[in-house]
């Protein structure tokens, strides 16, 4: 097992990664808790899988506790599942000195996260994720969200867990599309922040040779993530460079009504738009591109999704970074190296609508 620690101002958590750590959650959540009474959040996906263990083991460590499932996938995440949420809380006796355990994915992560921030204006909260992109991504660093139907995560919280569990032995009931889908996210912390990393990342040949590394490749990505968490919390500078693929990213999710394209995919094809700009602009890219592209290929994920002029100026102007006239742009030119630059939003919609020579 690897631990980490989130070093915030005036608190910290720890993330442990590592298999058994389903069958251990009770006393791991003991030790960051005095809740006694437990809500337990998860899909219909996950429930079935893990949820027996999970309730099992906080009976095991004193817990009571009580499971809140809603229909899997992005389209629950939605404000009435949240009202579904807290309505399950209420009926199953949560109180302000309780807490709420996340158990599945993003979408429940994020979900939960949102309830435990606004359930009696705050209890204690645990992420228990069970993919690959929750794992090294959404559960880390306290971000809570729910959809609007105008676009992705517009309504949300900064609420931090109490703990991660991050029990990699969930990625055996994964299917090869769901991994895959995380593994764009394992790629951007290479591009933004970790060249050795995203080296190390070109030489698995697949899905196959990543599974060898899980507990190595989570572990990269978290402290990657912890780092930055911990220099800008509230997503106002730095953090932003996290973003790489994701403003283009949620273009391409909304344009195909969160179906067609999971959102790892969608920020695979994200990324490699980036770069295709910044070759517009003249930026020397052109191999760092190729090199994206060949090992996005090698984990099955999309380098290219068509998208309108109308979805992608939707989405900028409802992204996060954007701020007036300009927004946020996150460069990469070498793995590694990423800033966040000011564009013009119109300067940005003239590159998306110029052909390549």
């Amino acid at each position: 097992m690897k631990q980490l620690t989130v070093e915030l101002p005036g608190r910290e958590y720890d993330i442990l990664i590592g298999t058994g750590l389903l069958e251990q959650c009770g006393a791991r959540i003991r030790a960051v808790t005095r809740a006694e009474r437990l809500a337990v959040v998860t899909d219909s996906n996950v429930g079935p899988l893990y949820l027996k263990m999970v309730m099992e083991s906080l009976l095991r460590a004193g817990f009571t506790a009580f499971s809140v499932t809603f229909p899997a996938g992005e389209a629950s995440k939605n404000i009435r599942t949240l009202n579904n949420l807290y309505e399950g809380f209420a009926d199953g006796g949560l109180t302000r000195g309780d807490g709420v355990v996340a158990l599945g994915g993003g979408v429940t992560g994020d979900m939960a996260g949102f309830a435990a921030a606004t359930m009696f204006r705050g209890v204690d909260f645990i992420q228990i994720p069970t993919t690959l992109l929750a794992q090294v991504d959404s559960s880390v660093g306290g971000k809570t969200a729910i959809d609007l139907p105008q676009g992705k995560n517009l309504v949300g919280a900064f609420y931090q867990p109490k703990l991660v569990l991050a029990d990699t032995g969930c990625f055996a009931t994964l299917p090869k599309r769901v991994l895959c889908d995380g593994m764009a996210e394992v790629i951007k912390y290479g591009m933004i922040a970790d060249a050795p990393f995203f080296g190390f990342l070109e030489r698995l040949d697949g899905i196959q040779a990543a599974a060898a590394h899980w507990e190595e490749i989570v572990y990269t990505c978290c402290d990657i993530k912890r780092a930055v968490v911990a220099e800008d919390e509230r997503d106002t500078g730095r953090r932003g460079i996290l973003n790489f693929g994701h403003t283009l990213g949620h273009a391409y999710e909304k344009a195909y009504h969160y179906e067609t394209y999971t959102h790892g995919e969608a920020v695979a094809a994200g990324m490699v738009k980036m770069l295709e700009l910044e070759r517009r602009k003249g930026r020397p890219v052109a191999a760092l591109q190729a090199r994206l592209e060949r090992v996005l290929k090698a984990f099955q994920l999309p380098i290219e999704i068509p998208c309108t002029m109308e979805d992608y100026r939707a989405a900028v102007g409802l992204d996060k970074k954007a701020q007036g006239r300009c927004i946020g742009v996150i460069e990469v030119v070498q793995p590694g190296q990423a800033e966040i630059v000011p564009m013009e939003k119109e300067a940005l919609f003239a590159l998306l609508e110029e052909k390549d020579a």
